[in-house]
């Protein structure tokens, strides 16, 4: 018989271990991909609640930048409660956002001019603690705008999510840095075949390419669906299974921005 006080023990030690480790805060909820492949490489087992993350195109292409669009939409339409997005342009396409899991009735509105804007904007709501998240899109915004945006999350209580937008001068915006808990980039994948004419399910490369306490990975992914929830390619899925590499499994994901 297993020694059921002595596991207790144990485990509420682990546990303070871990609040030590997170500076002594509670524990943040956590939105799971739902993708084995994603959740276990991912420090917290998904998206920390109350908490910053960024995504970004690959490159500046309009694919890459729909993508990383749709990503953070398909994150979003999974928690429950409005979301404020905070547009830089007039280009985001709200049929799209609807196909990756973000209803247009969900969405709240903001038209900014410049990222000083966005970022204040996005801070107010944040510290609201009504919505269920508040996404913005921004070219640059430092370590101390970050850090503002991650500190207003934590005391409303809502996740943020800012979209990297390329400039035009070719600067990849990922290059500063970031106070974000996760930041990922996306790029388009060739989607699976079809046995007859026409495009098959979108699929991307989705890129972890900072995580706090945690690894860096790639996964081939398939984009959302109108759930919000992403899919693991049929054939990498069963050679991931059948190899046992964990490193090559991949996750569910995203899909086009004014495309869709």
């Amino acid at each position: 018989m297993p020694d059921i006080n002595r596991t207790t023990r144990l485990d509420a030690l682990r546990e303070s271990v871990r609040a030590i480790e997170r500076g002594g805060a509670e524990r943040r909820p956590v939105l799971p991909f739902g993708v084995a492949g994603i959740d276990d490489r991912l420090a917290e087992g998904g998206i920390t609640g109350a908490a910053l993350h960024e995504a970004a195109g690959a490159d500046a292409g309009m694919g890459a930048d729909a993508a990383a669009t749709l990503f953070l939409a398909g994150i979003a339409g999974r928690l429950t409660g409005q979301v404020l997005w905070v547009v830089s342009r007039r280009d985001l396409f709200a049929p799209g956002l609807q196909q990756a899991g973000l209803p247009p009735d969900r969405v709240i509105y903001a038209e900014t001019g410049q990222d000083a804007d966005t970022l204040a904007v996005m801070e107010e709501g944040l510290r609201h603690g009504s919505l269920a998240a508040v996404i913005g899109e921004a070219s640059r915004a430092g370590l101390t705008a970050t850090r503002r945006l991650q500190l207003a999350a934590e005391a409303g209580g809502t996740t943020a999510l800012l979209l990297r937008r390329w400039k035009r001068s070719g600067a990849d915006p990922m290059e500063e840095p970031s106070a974000a808990v996760t930041r990922w980039k996306l790029a388009p994948a060739p989607s699976a075949p079809l046995p007859v004419a026409g495009i098959g399910r979108a699929r991307w490369q989705l890129s972890l390419v900072r995580q706090r306490g945690g690894d860096i990975f790639d996964w081939t992914v398939e984009a959302n669906d109108a759930a919000g929830r992403l899919a693991l390619p049929a054939g990498i899925r069963d050679r991931a299974g059948a190899a046992d590499r964990p490193a090559d499994r991949a996750g569910d994901r995203a899909s086009g921005r004014a495309a869709a």
